[in-house]
């Protein structure tokens, strides 16, 4: 009667350790992560097979590893994606006017901080510190969330339609 019950040899975990790598990186991924896994069910003794609990938690932890960093690709591309839309959002503005209001980072002498106002016309825009910032044409830079009010720099005004068509034309403001 013969044995077949014999390892190969080539599932040894000496095998395996041939291969040292130094990445400095003490996180597990999850190629680590299946890597032990495979390698502790290759070594785990017969007679004393891994329990099912302890293989469906390993599993659910594998599981739960592969979905975050899933997860994390997917907000990484949802968050590059709204940057370019708000600049493209944004760069709407440039050519126009827009007015402004800032609380300082400095307290006036009734201890309370000083509100900052000015309007300018828009000159470009960029990206700073993830926020979008408003270059004016008077040199001034505004975050976009200080912006109160947007006006076409070179609209005209529109005729009040209370006012009677005579009191709209020009012979009228004679």
């Amino acid at each position: 009667m013969s044995n077949n019950t014999a390892i190969s040899s080539d599932l040894y975990l000496s095998n395996y350790q041939k291969e040292t790598r130094n990445t400095g990186n003490s996180n597990l991924g999850k190629d680590e992560f299946l890597k032990i896994l495979i390698t502790q069910l290759q070594n785990q003794d017969p007679l004393k097979p891994m329990e099912d609990k302890e293989f469906i938690a390993q599993m659910a932890t594998f599981s739960s590893l592969e979905q975050m960093t899933n997860l994390n690709k997917t907000m990484e591309n949802f968050i590059l994606s709204q940057t370019s839309n708000e600049m493209l959002k944004y760069s709407e503005m440039i050519g126009k006017k827009v007015e402004w209001r800032d609380i300082g980072a400095t307290t006036g002498e009734d201890g309370k901080p000083t509100i900052e106002t000015g309007s300018g016309v828009v000159k470009s825009i960029k990206m700073k510190d993830g926020m979008i910032v408003l270059e004016l044409d008077n040199g001034k830079e505004v975050m976009s969330y200080a912006v109160t009010k947007i006006v076409d720099a070179e609209a005209k005004p529109v005729p009040n339609p209370e006012k009677s068509e005579s009191e709209n034309t020009p012979e009228s403001k004679l």
